[in-house]
């Protein structure tokens, strides 16, 4: 009687026990397998740019705030700690790695791989404030904190024929530009300087 009593008791220690240390782990595990099957899915030929890349994990990422939201608690990490919340991410990343998620291991290289010719580009989302004629047209945004973002106009691009007869309707209207960085030389600077050029514009 004394030896049931006892295995019984180490039972429910033993379970209380696991069921304490595998409910955070479980949690873990799930975000790290949803994370991993949206990537997963995704269509990688589409995925031509840095920018690209990483915003679709973000996406991934964000599908997936309830649980993070649910793990944090479990490891008593304030969600308004931005370091800390920022950690968790990092160990999230560690176990799709962990885990060997292709998916994951793609994206990764596409995330930090800069474009073949050297080139950087990128989108830039805000209201168009104004448009600067100088030597060319200068397509001036206001972004989510009114900081000015500036893109010159040099060449023909998708959707620059809407801009074409009268760019100032567009004042106020939110765009989303995409843009490459070129090296130019500015003669009244009398000095190279790399500016953003306008490569497509989208209106949102």
């Amino acid at each position: 009687m004394k030896h049931a009593l006892l295995l019984s008791t180490f039972y429910l220690f033993f379970l209380s026990a696991t069921l304490a240390q595998t409910t955070p782990a479980s949690v873990e595990k799930k975000i790290t397998e949803n994370i991993c099957g949206c990537i997963s899915a995704l269509d990688f030929e589409k995925i031509t740019d840095k920018q690209t890349a990483e915003r679709l994990f973000v996406e991934c990422f964000s599908k997936e705030t309830n649980l993070l939201i649910q793990l944090a608690e479990e490891k008593k990490i304030d969600v308004t700690d931005q370091v800390a919340m920022r950690q968790l991410g990092v160990d999230v990343g560690k176990n799709l790695m962990k885990d060997n998620c292709q998916g994951f291991i793609k994206l990764s290289i596409a995330m930090v791989k800069e474009p073949e010719n050297g080139t950087l580009s990128g989108t830039q989302e805000g209201k168009l404030k104004r448009i600067d004629t100088k030597d060319f047209n200068y397509f001036v945004l206001a972004d989510n904190s009114n900081q000015e973002k500036s893109f010159i106009w040099l060449r023909q691009f998708p959707g620059s024929e809407d801009f074409t007869a009268n760019a100032a309707k567009f004042t106020g209207k939110k765009l989303k530009i995409n843009w490459q960085e070129i090296e130019v030389y500015i003669p009244s600077a009398k000095n190279y300087y790399k500016i953003k050029e306008v490569t497509g514009i989208e209106v949102l």
